[in-house]
């Protein structure tokens, strides 16, 4: 029987090659848009700084000589110093009075409402340097008070300290009052149903929240009230303006020592903008927005 042969001519063929998996694409390159108009503002900018500040630094006009030698003398010291003082004491009294009157305004009381609501429309359309000049003439009207002459009663710096508290009292009003408004209700309604006392709820409830709005308008104010006791120089106050007014009447060196007054105003400026800062920041804890 004649045995099998083998089948000729066949080939292994090998088996067509699988297509392996194509990873992740490569993200697309991405491209900064070019900000050419930007960055020419910028350099024509400081380019503009940088010539006023060497003109004023090479000015010999400005008499920078004569600002470093009086910038830390007594008499101006002394006045900065007032400055100071007058400064807080207005601020403190002026937001004392001013939350009162945020309290007359959003009493139920609707004589409360109407007088504090006169108080603050008055005291905001009168001029400060027109309240200092009445205060500082009172005596024409009132010569007496509990049998004390009032020229003797009310002297430049008292007169000052009134005027200064009672145009800053209005204004400080309408930021304590916008700040307890922006309180929600919903959450004053929530700690009454939980049986909280009144004095409890404006101190964990109210006062928290109303200052994130409050600091920041105050924070202005109290620049703007150191700023403005300059404006007491016109009745006699010594202040820091008044201090170097004093020099410059006896050296004729008006640019230098206004020069002297204003470093001085801006380094106490910064200081206190830096204290805002970080106020702003104590109260602003919890917030949802970023600051």
């Amino acid at each position: 029987m004649p045995s099998a042969q083998p089948v000729s001519g066949t080939l292994d063929t090998p088996a067509p090659a699988r297509p392996e998996p194509s990873g992740p694409a490569a993200p697309p390159r991405i491209v900064p848009r070019r900000r050419t108009g930007q960055w020419a503002a910028a350099a024509l900018v400081l380019t503009l700084l940088a010539l006023a500040a060497t003109s004023v630094v090479r000015n010999d006009a400005f008499q920078w000589d004569v600002v470093a030698e009086y910038f830390f003398t007594t008499a101006v010291l002394r006045g900065l110093a007032l400055t100071l003082w007058l400064t807080a004491l207005v601020m403190v009294l002026g937001f004392a009075l001013g939350t009162l009157l945020a309290a007359m305004r959003l009493s139920a009381n609707p004589v409360l409402r109407a007088v504090g609501w006169g108080y603050v429309w008055l005291f905001r359309s009168m001029p400060v340097l027109v309240q200092l000049l009445f205060w500082f003439n009172i005596g024409a009207l009132y010569p007496y008070v509990l049998g004390v002459k009032t020229v003797n009663l009310l002297g430049p710096l008292a007169v000052a300290l009134i005027g200064l508290t009672l145009h800053e009292a209005a204004y400080a009003a309408e930021v304590v009052r916008g700040g307890i408004l922006s309180v929600d209700r919903g959450q004053l309604e929530a700690a009454r149903s939980l049986g909280l006392s009144r004095w409890r709820r404006g101190r964990r409830i109210v006062l928290p929240q109303a200052m994130r709005a409050i600091v920041p308008p105050a924070g202005n104010m109290l620049i703007g009230t150191l700023k403005g006791t300059s404006i007491v120089s016109v009745i006699a106050v010594q202040d820091l303006l008044y201090s170097v007014q004093l020099v410059y009447h006896r050296t004729y060196q008006v640019i230098p020592l206004l020069l002297v007054a204003t470093l001085w105003y801006v380094v106490v400026t910064s200081v206190l903008s830096a204290g805002q800062y970080y106020v702003e920041r104590h109260y602003a804890r919890g917030a949802e927005r970023t600051r």
